[in-house]
């Protein structure tokens, strides 16, 4: 009871967060660019269950080259280690029709994993690459309608399996990579849905903490009550502590947020910082947007109001044509090199201490 009573909570926090990401989704699905990938994934699994000892169930792993190698252009001459681990979960893919009755995906849908790859991979898990090895699991997860749920002890199930699948990657990763290394948690949109629940079974007050350098929990609600020895991070060096954010327009506040019935636990991505302190645009190093190498400085400030990021309209060629107030789908790109040179922070921060 007291896990569904959870699943239902998370279910109502985080379904609306999901309508922005959705929009921009089927926006930029139009070109159907990923049909192009389809031939890289002609793997099948005989229980339709993720292997996590088979390379293709990790869409990123430091034992093959993916999308989370790619180094933006401008940045390839940067020095590189990788003495972290990252662990990410990537946003809702499961945006087009449902396909039968389940509201899981298949974890061989061809289309599916090249549009994972080649979108969250490439555009959000490639900021962890400088300082870090990347791995990244499939899972079977939930349909975008599964927050918006006519049924919802289904949905809930949905969210479960889904999740059953990162606990079981995390399990294999612990056991067969980690060797002691420290580690990042890192994600977005329903990747985070699920990394709330995998930071609170495997590191809250458990041994494993203590190899927490932080995480970066990005896109969804993080309810006050998520955790009670894991706290927000208070500045750009703090380790063992959680970072998050959701970002929109200034002046706006979408309607789940008004809904919400308390404040978020919020971080500045540009200070690092929980105050409502102004961070002007001047201090944003660097985004990565639709070209993924090109760096754009200086095209957004950041302010905490509420429980969200209240920002300008971002500054980058055609961006007047860029009508949303929710940028949902720019939670980490928007602020991608201020993340970049954090991650370095804590990592130097937390081999000091």
């Amino acid at each position: 009871m007291k896990d569904q009573k959870w699943g239902f909570s998370q279910l109502i926090y985080t379904r609306y967060s999901s309508i922005g990401f959705l929009i921009l989704l089927l926006f930029s699905s139009c070109s159907d660019k990923y049909h192009s990938y389809k031939s890289f994934y002609q793997f099948k699994s005989e229980d339709k269950k993720p292997d996590y000892s088979n390379l293709n169930y990790w869409a990123a792993h430091p034992l093959k080259w993916d999308p989370s190698d790619s180094i933006p252009k401008p940045l390839r001459k940067e020095k590189r280690d990788t003495l972290v681990d990252v662990f990410f979960l990537h946003p809702t893919m499961y945006t087009m029709k449902l396909k039968g009755s389940s509201l899981n995906a298949d974890i061989d849908d061809v289309y599916l994993n090249a549009k994972t790859d080649y979108s969250s991979i490439l555009y959000q898990a490639s900021v962890f690459n400088q300082h870090a090895k990347v791995y990244a699991p499939r899972f079977r997860e939930a349909h975008i309608s599964a927050y918006f749920p006519k049924d919802t002890i289904a949905a809930l199930k949905a969210f479960d399996l889904a999740y059953e699948d990162v606990k079981a990657s995390f399990e294999f990763y612990l056991k067969n990579y980690n060797h002691g290394r420290p580690i990042i948690i890192a994600s977005h949109s329903q990747g985070t849905t699920h990394a709330l629940r995998l930071l609170k079974d495997y590191f809250e007050d458990k041994p494993l903490q203590k190899q927490l350098v932080a995480a970066y929990i990005v896109g969804m609600v993080i309810p006050k009550t998520s955790f009670s020895s894991l706290k927000m991070c208070d500045d750009s060096l703090q380790t063992g502590c959680v970072c998050g954010w959701r970002t929109f327009r200034k002046g706006y506040k979408a309607p789940y947020v008004e809904i919400e019935k308390e404040f978020s636990l919020v971080t500045n991505p540009i200070t690092w910082k929980t105050d409502s302190i102004y961070a002007p645009k001047k201090l944003n190093t660097g985004s990565v947007l639709f070209k993924f190498n090109k760096v754009y400085k200086r095209t957004t400030d950041a302010q905490i109001y509420e429980g969200i990021i209240w920002t300008g309209r971002p500054k980058f060629p055609w961006s007047f044509l860029y009508s949303t107030k929710n940028y949902h789908v720019g939670d980490i790109n928007l602020y991608y090199m201020n993340i970049r040179e954090n991650i370095g922070q804590r990592i130097n921060s937390y081999f000091q201490k």
